[in-house]
């Protein structure tokens, strides 16, 4: 790490934040602009990647069908060694911007370069095309996001102890992802983009690449308007550097700990699944293909509550607490799953419910990012030392590798019910039907996967009670018990 040292302590890589409170400078800068860039990049992979590599490349006969079910799944064993390699190397990096901050810096540059070879597959033989698509893939999700992500998200649990301020941090971010996914990504892209962009390999290219460079200099101003405060504080404190294992044995025999990953994982499934039918419900399902309102239709309803909620979810968090808001969330998003999933093809009934869903979805959205911070410190009360880089590479080894595990979910449902590619006939009509068998199982990963997973959101729920000794807890740590 003494290279890496000495090339973060050039004052030109110094951070702009001075002062050691959070002032509105960071807050906007590095919270809420920052990580638009990469953010929107992400978001537009996450719901439209798979589109392309099934309706434009036209890979879902590639092997039997069986090569988009099984290379997401399968490079998701990088994705695990990488992400734990990230966790052990942030915990143990050592530079005057912090432990995690210079990662963000790393990140800025692939993103931008991994995000362009995703798309620019060679219009070559199918080897070529498949090598390339695994070398691009691994390269963005398991090593230029993984690096982004994992940095990005530990920015607010790093920047204070102050659990009010860490909150309006993580608000601050969740308003840069509703703005990213709600409205551009969910409104603009299937009313105005993907209609202009249709089945044209060179426009994708070009509109990914352009996302892709915007995302560089985002990533570099969410870098230079964060600062981590809590590595300088412990930095300060001469605090021994902890094996990774005995890391390890801490997050893992944490209660809360188990409960908040667990609860991850469950919600990043349900929530990965419907994304990616997102598209396939709006074109195959409830609407008709890239008729530019159905999809919008759809977002728009769970746009609402999400930009609205940042201004009701915290009151009734400050109230109720942050777990029992997230039980009571979960509950709504259960009841209004389960409309949707009565009701697909009836749009009056399917909005309703799946505006009632989303307004249950808001805690999950606005609050879980500040209660796994309590329990961090939670952690770091019961054995006196932190575990930020191990507990974020299991958080991000989730967000992350289910990504993959869940591409590979939806496309195993629609080669198995028989998915059939859009494509023009003889006199240049574009063909674009599925049976109802693909109907249903669009349908299922959609609305019937998420209302499962909510169930289990509110068991594993009641298990994360970490809330009540939190201000003792803080107040222990402070004054080095």
């Amino acid at each position: 790490m003494t290279k890496l040292a000495k090339f973060f302590g050039h004052p030109l890589l110094d951070t702009k934040v001075s002062k050691e409170d959070v002032q509105k400078r960071e807050q906007y800068f590095g919270y809420l602009i920052g990580p638009v860039g990469a953010l929107l990049l992400n978001g537009v992979l996450a719901t439209y990647l798979n589109v392309y590599y099934t309706d434009v490349l036209k890979m879902t006969s590639v092997w039997g069908g069986l090569f988009l079910v099984a290379f997401p799944m399968a490079s998701k064993i990088i994705d695990v060694i990488v992400n734990v390699s990230m966790g052990y190397i942030i915990d143990r990096t050592k530079t005057r911007q912090g432990k995690a901050r210079p990662w963000l810096f790393i990140s800025a540059p692939l993103l931008a370069l991994s995000g362009i070879l995703l798309v620019v597959v060679p219009q070559s033989n199918p080897t070529i095309q498949i090598i390339w698509v695994m070398l691009s893939y691994n390269l963005y999700y398991a090593f230029a996001y993984t690096i982004f992500n994992m940095s990005h998200n530990l920015m607010a649990p790093l920047s204070t102890r102050d659990s009010t301020v860490r909150s309006k941090l993580s608000v601050f971010n969740q308003i840069t992802t509703v703005m990213v996914t709600g409205i551009l990504v969910a409104f603009i892209f299937p009313m105005l983009v993907m209609p202009a962009v249709g089945l044209d390999k060179r426009l994708w290219i070009t509109l990914i690449a352009i996302i892709s460079i915007f995302a560089l200099p985002l990533t570099l101003l969410e870098y230079y308007f964060t600062k981590e405060r809590v590595t300088k504080e412990a930095q300060e404190n001469d605090k021994k550097e902890v094996p990774y294992k005995t890391q390890l044995k801490a997050v893992f025999s944490d209660k809360y700990m188990v409960a908040a990953l667990a609860f991850f994982l469950i919600f990043t499934i349900g929530t990965l699944v419907k994304n990616m039918s997102l598209v396939y419900f709006s074109n195959y399902v409830l609407g008709t293909y890239n008729d530019g309102t159905t999809q919008m239709l759809i977002s728009m309803i769970g746009g609402i509550p999400m930009g609205i909620g940042v201004f009701a979810v915290w009151p009734v968090a400050k109230r109720l607490g942050k777990r029992n808001t997230l039980i009571l969330g979960s509950i709504i998003f259960v009841i209004g799953g389960v409309i949707c999933w009565l009701f697909p093809r009836n749009m009056p009934f399917f909005l309703a419910g799946q505006f009632i869903k989303n307004i249950g979805g808001l805690p999950a959205s606005y609050i879980f990012m500040a209660l796994f911070a309590d329990v961090l410190d939670h952690i770091e009360w019961k054995v006196n030392f932190r575990c930020d880089g191990v507990a974020m590479s299991l958080y991000n080894i989730i967000a992350v590798t289910m990504g993959g595990f869940c591409i590979g979910i939806f496309n195993a449902l629609l080669a198995a019910s028989g998915y059939v590619a859009p494509y023009y006939n003889k006199i240049g009509k574009l063909i674009a039907v599925q049976n109802t068998s693909v109907q249903n199982a669009i349908t299922f990963g959609f609305v019937g996967i998420e209302t499962i997973t909510g169930v289990l959101m509110i068991l594993l729920l009641l298990a994360i009670n970490v809330e009540k000794d939190r201000v003792t807890n803080q107040q222990e740590i402070t004054e080095g018990r």
